[in-house]
């Protein structure tokens, strides 16, 4: 509940301001310069061009004259950062607003800089530093309302009234409080004063300020507003038949400048879910007996076999970047590692522009001893998924109330134990209630097939999430186990959520002389494999694991609609780039 008022309460900060325009208008007064302004500072020079009235013989123009943001914070001195801390009244004052030189770890101060969700009316009266972004600045004669913003979730409202005893003194500041840009850096010392704020997440006290210096300009005009990105596709849809339709922020413009995108509260919590997953991944391992490995992505051969792979020469040599960790994930129960598991890069080089295909993602892959049946991966990899689906509703309820402000979805429904469907019982189901006729019982799955398939078992068992086993050896990899009833199948199982599958496993082929003829029989070439097969020639336990791709994980379960949503810098075959 935290979570939802905190977006909700971020949102509005932003929709404050008319969606059509960049900056929000504000009415400026022009001051002269005070004398608080005048200590030998080293002025910042701006390139923007000055609308400043022409030079009298006695009379020197301000360096205020400009209206426009950039030229208005510009025209200030700057000051060091070591200087904030000086008094900013008397005879060797500093300004109490400028931008900071550059800072380039000068100095340290140990200034106590407040992060704003711990701030509350029990802190009224006290002097405080914040560091945050300017989410919002309404400027209009005598007062000046900031919001101020750290993160996805926390907002504070800051505010500046003229100093009747002061005149001179306060239009300055208003003068140049009003110029700061959204997404500017700032650094704001003031006085915290119990308020009643609805608008912000911090709502129950606001900060009264006696100093701005800018850590870091935004530019006035930005690639797009923030407030435009962060809107439920449902509430732009909806605008687009009235009179002034809010902008859709288009997929490729949101990733040319993904820093930014990255800002938006849900786009900024989907990446700590993500963090989230892989943590709750490792926990449940480690739990279990894991040892994390670090296997190589440079390799002489090729991991699955198949023209997807990146080719690179390697000091004259042909080599290729890794397509999984497989093979090295096996070579280590050789090594008598046991349990094994990796987070870690994986390259497909597969011409896929799909919604739900990435030519780099990153994998999540475990490996295990089997001592009588490769339903013990299963089991382990179910309890695995269960850790992460009820750790992420327990200790990631904010980030998703935050997510789901924007992108609708539920939490995944699920068995306490491992829901498994043999092959034929998928094929019966969608030939009967599924009405595809067509399905290959040798044949891999469609798209249209899986999503038809996860309904089924939605109605059928009331889960998201479950397993399909036993998949013909013709479209499983080389190193996977053949079903000993029947050789045209396998001992092999994908994990589906919502529909889609999300994980794939097997138990592993571990006689190096069948594991040499599968090989052979899949036409991929022995000679780069060698080292591989020899691992098995010195004993080795049979084995089984997984391979999980993250990013699919974060998409399906959040109910996104593209998994580049879920990547933070995506790579498919049209984008190589930020």
């Amino acid at each position: 509940m935290l979570g939802t008022v905190a977006v909700r309460n971020t949102l509005a900060v932003m929709r404050r301001r008319p969606h059509t325009s960049t900056t929000t208008a504000i009415t400026f007064i022009r001051p002269t310069t005070p004398a608080a302004l005048r200590p030998t500072l080293r002025p910042f020079t701006s390139n923007t061009p000055s609308r400043s009235t022409p030079r009298q013989p006695t009379r020197r123009t301000s360096p205020l004259a400009s209206n426009t943001p950039a030229a208005i914070t510009a025209a200030f001195p700057e000051i060091s950062y070591a200087q904030s801390d000086l008094p900013t009244q008397g005879e060797n004052a500093v300004p109490a607003v400028g931008k900071y030189t550059r800072i380039m770890s000068q100095t340290e101060l140990h200034r106590d800089f407040q992060d704003m969700n711990k701030l509350s009316a029990a802190d009224a009266g006290k002097v405080v530093w914040v560091r945050a972004r300017i989410g919002n600045v309404r400027a209009k004669g005598n007062s000046c309302f900031i919001v101020l913003r750290q993160g996805p979730f926390d907002t504070l409202q800051a505010c500046y009234f003229k100093d009747k005893s002061d005149p001179e003194r306060s239009k300055a500041m208003l003068k140049f409080m009003g110029g700061l840009t959204s997404e500017t850096v700032v650094d704001i010392q003031g006085t915290l004063a119990t308020a009643n704020v609805k608008s912000c997440s911090v709502n129950d006290v606001e900060l009264s300020i006696s100093r701005v210096y800018v850590v870091s300009d935004a530019g006035a005009i930005l690639p797009f507003q923030l407030e435009d990105a962060g809107r439920p596709e449902v509430e732009v849809e909806a605008s687009q038949g009235t009179e002034r339709p809010f902008p859709r922020i288009g997929q490729e413009l949101r990733l040319d400048n993904r820093w930014l995108d990255l800002r938006v509260p849900a786009n900024n919590c989907i990446m700590r879910v993500q963090s989230g997953i892989c943590q709750l991944f490792r926990e449940s391992l480690y739990e279990q007996g894991f040892v994390e490995i670090h296997t190589p992505k440079l390799i002489g051969g090729e991991s699955e076999g198949g023209a997807g792979v990146f080719r690179t020469d390697y000091f004259g040599r042909p080599a290729c970047l890794a397509q999984s960790p497989q093979l090295y994930k096996q070579m280590a129960m050789s090594a008598d590692l046991g349990r094994v598991f990796e987070i870690g890069p994986v390259f497909r080089a597969e011409n896929s522009n799909t919604r739900r295909h990435l030519c780099e993602f990153t994998g999540l892959d475990l490996e295990m001893g089997i001592e009588e049946h490769y339903n013990e991966v299963l089991l382990v990899t179910h309890r695995m998924f269960k850790h992460i689906f009820e750790g992420l509703e327990k200790r990631w309820a904010r980030e998703l109330a935050v997510i789901r402000e924007q992108y609708a979805s539920e939490p995944v429904a699920f068995t306490d134990d491992p829901c498994v469907l043999h092959w034929p019982e998928a094929m019966s189901l969608l030939r009967g209630e599924g009405g595809m006729e067509d399905v290959d019982d040798y044949d891999d799955l469609t798209g249209a097939q899986e999503l038809k398939l996860g309904e089924l078992v939605k109605k059928k068992y009331g889960a998201d999430f479950f397993i399909l086993d036993k998949y013909p050896s013709a479209i499983r990899p080389f190193y996977t186990m053949p079903c000993p009833e029947n050789e045209k199948f396998s001992n092999s199982y994908d994990m589906f959520l919502r529909g889609q599958e999300i994980c794939s496993g097997a138990q592993r082929i571990h006689d190096p002389e069948l594991l040499t003829r599968t090989i052979e029989a899949k036409g991929v070439p022995v000679e780069p494999l060698e080292s591989y097969i020899n691992s098995f020639r010195h004993g080795v336990p049979p084995h089984g694991g997984a391979g999980i791709g993250l990013e699919r994980v974060v998409f399906l379960y959040l109910g996104l609609d593209n998994v580049r949503k879920a990547s933070m810098f995506p790579r498919d075959p049209n984008r190589c780039e930020p």
